[in-house]
């Protein structure tokens, strides 16, 4: 399996998370809610990226769309076992390669079941999948099982491209929405492509939109350096464009 170096480097952002903790199916997940009624029904399941819930930029963000009426759990899909904040300096002996043989599907996909089952438990009737980075190859599985009402992945990392986008137009029936960007080893260009070809032009009957944020690189929503304005802009569109998808949607 290949990375490139912006799966794991990155910023740290700066802010007050405004969520709580909970246990939910017996998982760790950071919770965010709207502080004004919102439909008790609806969740957004926020799958990260390698450095899990407890690094404040995911806090902040589910705290974001909290603000726009949205609950969302962010989960510990990684069981306890992030990536060291430290590895976002690079300050650190952390192997990505080493790490990922113990957070392959088969760990992490329990982990989301359990969360799934527990939001079923109490009423969620309809899920968003929004999946960063690492966190997009479950909200693609969870799709292709019919968990999930709606998808937005952003620089998704872990798919296999094209079988994975053929299989989600043969069975899933989530719309899907893909923020992509200029620099991204992990989905480039000729993927992005791929992705328009297989799924655009209303190939996809339930809904299909890619966006393109120029100048910026893979992880640049979740841990983007915001003192660059192209990644103030494409973390800012990214945003824009996953809530308008999961209001039309969700």
């Amino acid at each position: 399996m290949s990375f490139c170096e912006n799966c794991v480097k990155g910023v740290r952002h700066e802010g007050t998370p405004e969520g709580k903790w909970e246990t939910l199916g017996g998982v760790e997940t950071y919770v965010a809610t709207p502080t004004v009624d919102y439909p008790k029904n609806k969740v957004i399941l926020f799958l990260t990226d390698i450095f899990g819930p407890s690094l404040p930029n995911s806090q902040l963000l589910a705290d974001d769309f909290a603000r726009n009426g949205f609950k969302v759990v962010i989960p510990d899909i990684l069981n306890g076992d992030s990536a060291p904040p430290d590895a976002l300096s690079g300050n650190t002996s952390f192997s990505l390669q080493d790490w990922f043989v113990n957070h392959t599907p088969a760990h992490t996909r329990p982990t989301v079941d359990k969360v799934v089952a527990a939001l079923k438990e109490q009423g969620v009737t309809d899920i968003a999948a929004a999946g960063y980075c690492f966190g997009a190859r479950a909200a693609f599985d969870l799709a292709f099982d019919g968990l999930v009402k709606v998808v937005v992945v952003s620089h998704p990392s872990l798919l296999q491209i094209p079988d994975d986008l053929e299989k989600y137009l043969k069975v899933s029936k989530a719309p899907l929405l893909i923020n992509s960007c200029t620099d991204d080893p992990l989905f480039p260009h000729p993927s992005q492509e791929k992705a328009d070809e297989v799924l655009g032009g209303g190939k996809f009957a339930p809904g299909y939109k890619r966006e393109y944020f120029e100048g910026c690189a893979h992880g640049f929503t979740i841990r983007g350096d915001l003192s660059d304005p192209k990644v103030v802009a494409g973390r800012e569109g990214a945003f824009k464009a996953s809530v308008e998808w999961l209001i039309k949607y969700l």
